[in-house]
């Protein structure tokens, strides 16, 4: 009798891991593209969604369009400061020394 309640409990707790696993799996691709700051990451949250009723036909499309989007990085010396009045002609010019100095730096 204990070997039967055993195995039904054995047998319950694998369906309920498999289930897990399944629902985990199923979510990577929002994950990663949370982690990348995709600026798709709701419709990629969907998608995964969707792919259950597809049974994971179309999961591979959206894994690859999760992690397709590479985040962003600052440059050496953080982000580029607004000139002094916030124009674009001033920004381009910040830019323009920032490039010199990485410049500089490789040769």
């Amino acid at each position: 009798m204990f070997l039967d309640y055993l195995a039904l409990f054995l047998l319950l707790l694998s369906v309920c891991v498999v289930f897990y696993t399944f629902i985990y799996i199923h979510e990577l691709p929002h994950k990663f593209a949370e982690e990348r700051d995709h600026p798709h990451s709701e419709a990629i949250f969907f998608a995964c969604w969707l792919s259950l009723f597809t049974l994971h036909a179309i999961w591979p499309i959206v894994f690859i369009w999760a992690v397709a989007h590479k985040k962003r990085r600052l440059g050496a010396d953080g982000p580029v400061p607004p000139g002094p009045n916030g124009e674009p002609a001033d920004r381009f010019a910040a830019l323009e020394e920032r490039l010199r100095k990485l410049e500089a730096a490789q040769h």
